[in-house]
């Protein structure tokens, strides 16, 4: 496993969208973390400290933990937000 895959600049085609080498340890200076990356479904992320945790178990730290704790919260805000205002959300069908 390689940071980039937690990364929104990981292309398909194995490279980075900033034209990067793809690092061999789990550090990254430009690393941009997604919430899709860590939950396939939305509906799977439960609260922050899960996806610091499972961050933490793929070996992240320091400053890319950092950045995926940010993500998180922001993600967590996010939800609240919609949860209060459901007429504003999206329908999916």
């Amino acid at each position: 496993m390689i940071i980039c895959e937690f990364c929104l600049q990981f292309q398909k085609d194995g490279t980075c969208a900033f034209g990067l080498n793809i690092p061999k340890r789990m550090g990254c200076r430009d690393f941009d973390p997604g919430i899709e990356k860590f939950c396939s479904n939305p509906t799977d992320f439960v609260s922050p400290s899960q996806i610091a945790q499972m961050a933490g178990f793929f070996g992240l730290k320091g400053i890319e933990l950092k950045k995926v704790k940010l993500m998180a919260a922001r993600e967590e805000k996010t939800q609240a937000e919609v949860a209060d205002n459901p007429a504003d959300s999206p329908i999916i069908s």
